[in-house]
């Protein structure tokens, strides 16, 4: 393994689309939401430790997640989890691992990953990320991984790539359009040069902070005037200082839009965000009318192409719901249309507006 490769999980979010199940005090990241054995954040770590060393994985979490990324990943040195003291989107993230990374390693090559995204294909991607990392060795680039589209999907954004490649498989990018409507999408996928944004960057630390420098100055600034406190004692106070200073912003907008030098190698490894109920009924198993259920005692009549997640401990009779999202918890019971699963975010708002923070 090349002791310059590093990957930093982004497992920080809340994962509000996957209410009730997911909660603020222990998000859908730290949740076997597919019934592996696994959670996802433990997936996307048995994922990068197959090709990256063990020592150059880290885990960018909020302060309350901490434990619960020590107590999940017993193999990870305490180190390497960083600690955000406030949730600002994904440039401040990435600004914090690789300031600190080029404290470190200033030749550190990086993958920035989510933690919530599902990959079928471990052989097929950890291909890609290798060729990604290669070419980011070798290049002044800000790589992204785009996934072939199956269908005209709306959750997703797009990417717009050069047909002409600059190397094997990797493309110059055109670019960036952000969920677009069914029709739009259906456009972009006929025209054949459009590509899902999986949300997986790869670079060269230096690189990354070149552009911080160009596209978000007022970020960098702050980030460099305590780039000496990273990997020291101080760096805990230094990045409580930083981050108040920093815009709520993601380093798609922020960065990858506006750069010149970013590229996209298409990809098919069997990838899905995760972002929605709809997309675990995707990848769960489903019995013979197309209902994916999780729960021991669960009872299906006259019912289709449901979501069904509740206690194995509670008996649950189902009668005459199709295509539905029925999540039950200790204190939640959501009964909801899939076709409403990108509403679930304004529903959760309405929950707090009602009752405050308690079912949040």
């Amino acid at each position: 393994m090349d002791k310059n490769n590093y990957v930093a999980i982004m497992a920080g979010g809340i994962g509000s689309r996957f209410w009730p199940l997911s909660r603020t005090d222990y998000p859908k990241q730290f949740l076997d939401i597919l019934n592996t054995g696994r959670t996802l954040i433990q997936a996307t770590y048995d994922r990068f430790a197959l090709f990256i060393p063990i020592e150059n994985i880290y885990i960018v979490t909020a302060y309350q997640y901490k434990d619960i990324v020590v107590k999940q990943l017993p193999d990870l040195d305490p180190k390497n989890i960083l600690c955000e003291p406030s949730r600002k989107n994904t440039a401040p993230c990435i600004a914090f691992i690789s300031y600190k990374l080029h404290q470190i390693n200033p030749d550190a090559n990086m993958i920035c990953a989510p933690a919530d995204h599902i990959i079928l294909d471990q052989t097929g991607f950890k291909n890609i990320c290798l060729q990604a990392l290669h070419f980011t060795a070798n290049i002044k680039a800000l790589v992204t991984l785009g996934i072939k589209p199956t269908h005209p999907n709306t959750g997703y954004g797009y990417i717009q790539y050069e047909q002409q490649a600059v190397s094997e498989n990797v493309f110059k990018v055109k670019t960036f359009t952000e969920k677009p409507d069914k029709e739009l999408a259906r456009t972009f996928i006929s025209s054949g040069d459009f590509l899902w944004n999986a949300g997986i960057f790869v670079w060269q630390v230096k690189n990354i902070i070149k552009a911080f420098e160009i596209f978000l100055p007022e970020m960098h600034d702050v980030f460099d005037a305590e780039k000496l406190n990273f990997s020291t004692a101080g760096e805990k106070d230094a990045i409580e200082r930083i981050y108040p200073q920093c815009t709520n912003i993601s380093i798609d907008y922020g960065v990858m839009e506006k750069a010149d030098n970013v590229y996209i190698i298409p990809s098919s490894f069997g990838w899905s965000d995760l972002g929605t109920w709809a997309s675990a009924y995707d990848n769960l198993e489903k019995d013979y009318f197309e209902n994916a259920v999780s729960g021991d005692n669960v009872i299906i009549i006259d019912a289709t192409k449901n979501i069904v997640h509740v206690n194995n401990k509670k008996l649950v009779l189902l009668q005459g719901l199709d295509d539905f999202i029925v999540v039950d918890t200790p204190d939640v019971l959501l009964i909801c249309r899939k076709d409403k699963e990108q509403e679930i975010k304004e529903y959760v708002a309405e929950v707090k507006r009602n009752t405050g923070d308690k079912f949040i």
